[in-house]
């Protein structure tokens, strides 16, 4: 079975642009025998760098996802205010600014293409709740806006990040799942849309700080009938070369029969296993893996051992 692949996150391009060896990265990464496409950052154009380069690097039967967290993550860092469940309604609108842009950036990618190739675009429930107010009610007022733009196929989805929790210190602090169900079902009932959730195993975790968070919030999620997908990324509360419950991608594990791996990662082959067979993962939009490579200056052959190796996980699910 093929699977998303997150495959900026891994990418040995850590300092500086180099099309050289990116082009290497995504010759090794196109050459997968189990990848359907990249999980894509949007930060405002098609590719941070150079569009052209991403249109001629990609595989041409690649399908995408295209993820907002990285831009979004940009702009809450000069305007704490900005996002799509802000209070404040100039914050508000330059969220959504920034998704028409993304809307904007599918249309672009399809075109080159020559047809639809996008299959989800993840939005997310900034702002940081620790910074700035954020309520339903203002995220409603945003997804009742987005859902009736021309999205050329390419499903909606809301990917869970780690919500607000008093007495704990965030990585993002969004909106919790159970509101973000709660905006997805109005919004899906009032416009016929099919809004979901996606959920970022390592997200998840971080907040419950428990592998049990990942499998409670697939769980709530398929109950409501809005579960659209699960990525997987890791996560330790050990002091690791990725932190304690830091939103760093952590690998998996290292298996019990052995490879290679991320010692401390709360994300084990039965947890990947566990939670495919809970999300009823054949029928999801997206299912793949993001995964980041410690140490930074890691060598091309080991950042694609570890993508293999994720993907070889998800291959031996039941």
């Amino acid at each position: 079975m093929p699977y998303f692949v997150g495959a900026y996150a891994a990418s040995p391009n850590t300092t500086a642009w180099d099309p050289e060896l990116e082009a290497r990265y995504y010759a090794r990464l196109r050459a997968l025998p189990n990848i359907k496409g990249l999980e894509h950052p949007f930060l405002g154009t098609l590719h941070p760098h150079d569009d052209a380069w991403f249109v001629r690097h990609i595989d041409p039967n690649w399908r995408f996802v295209l993820t907002c967290i990285p831009g979004v993550v940009a702009a809450t860092a000069k305007n704490p205010k900005v996002g799509l469940a802000s209070d404040d309604a100039s914050g508000r609108e330059e969220a959504l600014a920034f998704v028409r842009q993304a809307r904007d950036a599918i249309a672009a990618l399809n075109a080159a293409c020559g047809r639809p190739v996008v299959d989800a675009i993840e939005i997310h429930t900034a702002p940081n709740k620790t910074e700035a107010a954020s309520s339903v009610g203002a995220l409603s007022a945003s997804l009742a806006t987005l859902v009736q733009w021309d999205w050329q196929g390419a499903r909606v989805v809301i990917e869970h990040c780690d919500a607000h929790v008093a007495g704990q210190v965030p990585a993002k602090g969004f909106l919790s799942l159970a509101d973000e169900i709660a905006a997805i079902e109005a919004t899906n009932a009032r416009y016929g849309s099919r809004l979901g959730i996606l959920v970022n195993w390592g997200r998840s975790a971080l907040e419950a700080r428990s592998a049990q968070g990942p499998l409670q919030h697939i769980e709530l999620a398929r109950q409501h009938g809005v579960l659209a997908g699960l990525m997987f990324s890791g996560a330790s509360g050990q002091d690791t070369p990725y932190g304690a419950w830091r939103d760093s991608h952590m690998p998996p594990a290292p298996s019990t029969v052995g490879g290679i791996g991320a010692e401390g990662s709360l994300l084990t082959v039965a947890a990947i296993h566990a939670c495919m067979v809970a999300s009823d993962h054949r029928n999801l939009t997206v299912l793949g893996v993001k995964i980041g490579i410690r140490p930074l200056d890691a060598s091309l052959d080991a950042r694609m051992a570890y993508i293999s190796s994720a993907l070889d996980h998800l291959d031996a699910a039941p």
